[in-house]
């Protein structure tokens, strides 16, 4: 036994507590005390059953994720996993019941599978999540899952991650009884009933296995799906291999092969990367200079200035999380089309199944719509969402200065104006602060906090717990013109238009994005916003353009030639009546006029030099970021585009990408790329610096602005 596992009785009944909190993960200490209860429940001929349960409210939220870099570093062989414990539990001799409660996830499901009974409170759930961390069970959780749930199920779970809850669990076998009450109660009285009665071993469980004949198709579609969903990512296919080893070959043999697999996956660049994500994550909410006990401000009661695709999307974030909260707009008609837009969305999570008609109603109870300004008197928090233009943002946070209580935050949805340039003209420029959500705010889980130079610290500390509250990732950044987010995506935009310019066809640069792993490369993706949104941008800030500088253009001339993307029907491509893209042989056409009237030569470019260009651009910009001190840390910018840009997470987002690459042969192409073309591609300082040193962005400690 251990101090994290604790062996009682009730009468006949052994009880055996595994308290390790928070989730009682597997740590060092947990299996050798499971391992060491067993034995004692072994030897004890006055315990007729055992009930296994975890303090804390939760049973065994999975492995210790800090394990798997340590079996990386070789501090630990990764076949000395859990696997012998999890024997050790299902020949017991007394029959085991595992009393679930929280989460039973990855190694905890494996635990209760090894486990002879499974009883569970209602809103209990199980599952194998280790796909998310790009790797697979590794105690057997590929063999013993479709001897209960099915082969299919346990395709579905193993590859996706979702757990189940517990309704569905019992219909599926997983466990075999909700328990009503107190659970410890009634899993004792579960393992009275079993007590001395034939029990068995999951391992021997066959019935659902199927047959060869009844699988090759369920392993088939398996295979295919995951082509499309899971395009470039290891784990799911070796998930689904050892699934297959399971229907085909002994327990034991199964075993070997998942353990193989396993190994195969935990030594992979993209669990390292999907490793780091998860820690990256994390560490987003430790800001240096704004301890844990900095005051906060309570948020009750919230409001929305602007009714549109984003300020509707934020209105409902709000309402999800129970905040009461006012929806302003200039006019009624503009008012009701943003609530008929909200219900909208709600109407179609009712008919979904992901929300009752019953919350929807509570959540739409919570808007208020308005068209009166005095309706923010009591606010705690008022984001505005109205058009990206400062004067207009300005106007209303004149507005709000003058009819908000002086602790009122007021925050802003902009995307690249200055923060400063916001509070300057309100009287409290310490409540002043960005918080930029992504399309569709109320699905995205990224915000971007914005910290301007007056913003004051409980500010901060308020809006990175109200995030949380939010279900959102909150990374705060400092205030610099497209802030993290876009400004490191803007060299990216121009270098997909760059190399249409030069030759590559649309479906050639968004093609070699999407086999790098983002799912919109970025010229389907100027067409999905909208060809007018760059325009505009790219006119509004023509005065800032400097002479000799390659300025991207053929954007601006599809769109004044009438094509304005998605919603037009016409852009870099057609779109069919189902809004497909389709390629247009009319672009390539125009587009290699407008290179020859530009003096720009065409050629055939490969998909290596698309995807380098592309993302090199955007590493070297978030280098410059990097030193300049407006991201905390390389891992707040992996976050941020693994979380709001749709970058690859089992590429570990931007900068990691770039260190698993290698920092020297980033800089040596980025130099060829400023001596091929021009000053755009100069190396940033830092990335030079850690290029010559061996150094790595993730391993770089900088002094931010943010902080």
């Amino acid at each position: 036994m251990s101090d994290l596992v604790k062996l009682t009785k009730e009468n006949n009944i052994a009880v055996i507590t595994i308290d390790n909190p928070p989730v009682n993960a597997m740590s060092p200490g947990v299996p050798e005390g499971l391992a060491a209860a067993i034995e004692t429940v072994n030897n004890d001929a006055s315990i007729q059953a055992v009930v296994l349960i975890g303090a804390n409210g939760s049973f065994i939220a999975g492995a210790d994720i800090n394990e798997f870099p340590r079996m990386v570093a070789g501090e630990k062989d990764p076949r000395d996993g859990f696997h012998p414990l999890m024997l050790k539990i299902e020949d017991c001799a007394k029959p085991v019941v595992a009393a679930i409660d929280g989460n039973a996830l990855g190694g905890g499901n494996e635990t209760a599978m090894a486990c002879h009974y499974r009883v569970a409170t209602a809103k209990a759930k199980l599952g194998q999540p280790e796909v998310l961390l790009g790797i697979i069970p590794g105690a057997a959780g590929t063999q013993r899952l479709p001897r209960l749930v099915g082969v299919s199920k346990a395709i579905e779970m193993c590859t996706g991650g979702k757990p189940v809850k517990a309704a569905e669990a019992l219909q599926l076998g997983l466990i075999d009884k909700i328990i009503e009450g107190d659970l410890l109660e009634g899993a004792i009285a579960f393992a009275r009933e079993v007590a001395g009665k034939p029990f068995r071993k999951t391992r021997d469980r066959v019935e659902k296995l199927g047959t060869p004949e009844e699988n090759a198709p369920i392993f088939a579609a398996a295979r295919d799906a995951a082509k499309k969903k899971f395009r470039g990512q290891l784990a799911p296919f070796k998930a689904i291999d050892a699934i297959e080893a399971a229907t085909q070959l002994s327990f034991e043999a199964g075993s070997a092969k998942e353990i193989d697999f396993f190994c195969d996956c935990v030594f992979s660049e993209q669990s390292k990367a999907l490793i780091h994500v998860f820690f990256a994550e994390r560490e987003v909410s430790k800001i240096p200079d704004i301890p844990k006990d900095t005051p906060t401000l309570p948020i009750k009661h919230a409001g929305v200035v602007g009714a549109g695709t984003m300020g509707g999307g934020i209105t409902m974030v709000f309402a999800n999380a129970g905040i009461p909260v006012y929806l302003k707009d200039a006019d009624q008609a503009a008012l009701d089309r943003g609530l008929g837009m909200i219900r909208k969305n709600y109407e179609g999570s009712v008919k979904k199944g992901r929300l009752t008609q019953e919350d929807m109603d509570k959540r739409m109870a919570l808007i208020k719509p308005t068209l009166d300004w005095n309706d923010f008197a009591d606010v705690d928090l008022v984001e505005e969402a109205v058009f990206e233009n400062l004067g207009v943002k300005q106007s209303v946070f004149a507005e709000l200065n003058k009819v908000c209580k002086p602790d009122a935050i007021l925050a802003s949805n902009t995307s690249s104006l200055s923060i400063d340039d916001l509070a300057s003209v309100t009287t409290r420029p310490e409540y002043v602060i960005g918080m930029h959500f992504f399309v569709p705010a109320n699905i995205m889980r990224l915000m971007e906090i914005v910290r301007g130079k007056a913003t004051g610290k409980p500010v901060i500390a308020t809006v990175m717990q109200l995030t949380r509250k939010l279900g959102k990732i909150g990374v705060l950044v400092g205030n610099c013109k497209g802030f993290v987010g876009n400004r490191m995506f803007e060299p990216y935009l121009r270098e997909g238009q760059f190399l249409a310019e030069e030759g590559a066809r649309p479906e050639e640069v968004d093609g070699a994005i999407n086999n790098f792993g983002l799912a919109l490369g970025p010229l389907a993706l100027g067409d999905m916003a909208g060809l007018e949104i760059g325009y505009r941008i790219r006119k509004a800030s023509e005065h800032e353009q400097k002479p000799g500088i390659r300025y991207s253009f053929v954007e601006n001339n599809l769109f004044e030639a009438g094509r304005i993307g998605l919603k037009g029907g016409t852009g870099w491509y057609k779109y069919d009546e189902k809004r497909h893209a389709v390629p247009d042989p009319e672009v390539p056409k125009m587009v290699k006029q407008w290179a020859e009237k530009a003096g720009i030569p065409q050629r055939k470019i490969e998909p290596e030099e698309v995807v380098e260009r592309c993302i090199y651009a955007m590493i070297n910009e978030g280098a410059r970021i990097l030193e300049e001190g407006f991201a905390l840390r390389a891992g707040d910018i992996d976050t941020m585009y693994v979380n709001g840009y749709g970058f690859p997470n089992y590429r570990g987002g931007p900068m990691w990408y770039a260190d698993t690459v290698g920092l020297k042969k980033v800089y040596e192409r980025v130099c060829e790329f400023h001596k091929q073309l021009g000053e755009l591609w100069e190396p940033a300082p830092l990335l030079k610096k850690l290029a010559e040193e061996g150094g790595t962005f993730n391993g770089y400690k900088g002094k931010g602005a943010a902080a």
